[in-house]
């Protein structure tokens, strides 16, 4: 079982990555494998909504979305970190998930999905309301803390002296953990649950 974590800061090793990296040493004492992937300083495009993906199986940009997105097929959870600006995820977080979303056109069902924020102050709320939202449309469970999974600080320094968020993140690897086991056993056993045909409608007058 295996966990992608993704840093989608520009700064590599910043205070998202530190949140990052409690996570995942949660998730490697409960024998769940992890890796963290770099993207925040990648030149991702937005989607331009050209549905060549349904074609070719993959996003027609080449770059680090489709990297990304045969890890994200061979995984059982993913957790998306990101910085906060502007009161919400920043832009390569958006664009990259977006495309990823939409690109990847095997099963997400049932795979674990958690969000996670860092921030100097404010904003951060609204961010991991953006990012669940990529998850609750895929079918996936998403994984949960003992409060909003957020870190607070303005350098690495600083968000290991807030005890309250690195409590956070070591709660959230360790449920992620749970939930990751206890679908693969249920799994194992009856499978995953009915999956109907999606219905799509328009509201128009």
């Amino acid at each position: 079982m295996k966990v992608l974590l993704i840093n989608t800061s520009p700064h590599e090793k910043g205070c998202t990555f530190t949140a990052l990296s409690i996570i995942a040493k949660e998730l490697e004492q409960n024998n769940i494998e992890t890796e963290i992937v770099h993207i925040g300083n990648k030149d991702i495009r937005g989607c331009i909504a050209c549905d060549k993906c349904k074609e070719l199986g993959r996003c027609v940009f080449d770059d680090v979305v489709n990297q990304v997105a045969t890890k994200f097929e061979m995984s059982d959870g993913i957790v998306i970190g990101t910085p906060v600006y502007y009161a919400s995820a920043n832009g390569s977080a958006i664009t990259f998930l977006d495309r990823l979303f939409h690109s990847v056109r095997s099963s997400k069902r049932m795979k674990v999905g958690a969000a996670i924020s860092s921030a100097r102050r404010a904003g951060t709320t609204a961010t991991l309301d953006l990012l669940n939202k990529y998850f609750l449309l895929s079918e996936m469970p998403v994984a949960s803390s003992c409060y909003w999974n957020m870190v607070h600080g303005n350098t690495p320094e600083e968000v290991l002296k807030d005890e309250e968020g690195l409590q956070i993140m070591r709660v959230l690897g360790r449920n992620m953990a749970f939930l990751i086991k206890a679908i693969h056993s249920q799994k194992e056993k009856e499978g995953l649950p009915l999956q109907e045909q999606k219905i799509r409608t328009n509201f128009i007058k």
